[in-house]
């Protein structure tokens, strides 16, 4: 297959901060330590900075934040490049709790509401504008629509929903054509839900969510990254550390892993023998995570996210890092990644 040279590849830096931690995901933090982690996105990191962010974190805060002291630092506009996951819009809180993600926020003063069609995207888009503003986002997206379509109640509203998800993206392609935004892409923990978008809408990046990782890296996946790598559209991977379990959490995308189960202890098997060669090799598990999942040609930028100003700076090294050779191999001797796996000698 001939690389498809009608259009250039998205050009990013090699590392995207989430910001959902500027929303008080899980804890509120001061303003002065949202502050600092923004800094250090532009302290740490030379050239274009790249951010993540989203009308549901926190009700749009994340977005407020972002836009606030981006102007505090008189940060240049043309030194930022913003991706906004369209999908969820603020709207006044009216319950003692946010209803949307019982539990994960904390300190809201709005709630949020899904808002996805072809009118909704718009309305997104427009709101994340002004909760930025002076600052806009170049690169848009719909929010998670695996969740979207995986929340209908039978067929007939599944095929509703997969509509209303088709209209949003003409609305973002009009969008883009206007020159309002640079690229339009897709963010979904369901691949498969990505690689259908990707067959029906010319897209400019899709990014992966647990799904390309040194734990799981099934072939039909790498045949679709190879795929977008010929099409010129770029990749960013994220959640590569399956929420934090591969790097010593509690959590296994989203759940707890108690060691209760067959499958509880197969998780913690696995990663004890990475660490042991981790040790070995005198590679940080984190490292060898990014590395991997970076490894794919195609695959251009990593997204992490932190709430601890002093982990940026480990953030941008771990897109930096280099594992050798021989632990890619003794990680495959051991079973822990597949034996032909292509991109690692």
């Amino acid at each position: 297959m001939t690389t498809d040279t009608s259009k250039a590849c998205v050009e990013l830096p090699p590392i995207l901060f989430g910001s959902s931690a500027l929303g008080n995901l899980y804890q509120s933090l001061e303003d002065s330590v949202k502050t600092e982690i923004v800094a250090n996105w532009f302290r740490y990191s030379p050239g274009i900075v790249a951010a993540d962010s989203a009308g549901k974190y926190g009700a749009g805060l994340a977005l407020e934040v972002m836009g606030k002291v981006f102007a505090e630092l008189q940060i240049d506009p043309e030194k930022v490049l913003i991706s906004n996951k369209l999908g969820w819009r603020r709207v006044p809180l009216t319950t003692p709790e946010p209803t949307f993600e019982p539990g994960a926020w904390c300190d809201l003063k709005y709630d949020a509401v899904q808002d996805i069609s072809y009118d909704g995207i718009l309305r997104c888009w427009e709101q994340g504008c002004e909760l930025l503003a002076p600052y806009k986002p170049q690169l848009v997206s719909v929010h998670d629509p695996d969740e979207y379509l995986a929340a209908a109640s039978d067929d007939g509203d599944r095929q509703k929903r997969w509509d209303d998800i088709l209209a949003a993206y003409q609305a973002l392609g009009e969008l883009r054509a206007r020159g309002e935004v640079a690229a339009i892409g897709v963010g979904s923990k369901d691949w498969k839900v990505s690689q259908c978008l990707a067959g029906q809408f010319d897209l400019d990046w899709v990014m992966l969510a647990t799904s390309l990782t040194i734990y799981s890296h099934p072939t039909e996946l790498l045949e679709l990254v190879e795929t977008l790598h010929q099409k010129n559209i770029a990749v960013i991977n994220s959640a590569v550390f399956h929420a934090g379990f591969l790097t010593g959490g509690d959590f296994f995308d989203y759940r707890r892993v108690t060691g209760d189960t067959a499958e509880d202890q197969a998780l913690i098997q696995w990663r004890d023998r990475f660490r042991e060669i981790c040790q070995k090799h005198d590679v940080m598990p984190a490292e060898a995570c990014v590395a991997f999942g970076m490894s794919p040609p195609g695959v251009v930028a990593t997204a992490l996210n932190s709430s601890r100003p002093g982990r940026i700076e480990q953030n941008v090294n771990l897109v930096k890092a280099n594992p050798p050779q021989e632990f890619w191999t003794a990680l495959k001797t051991a079973g822990l990644i597949a034996s032909d796996y292509p991109y690692l000698g």
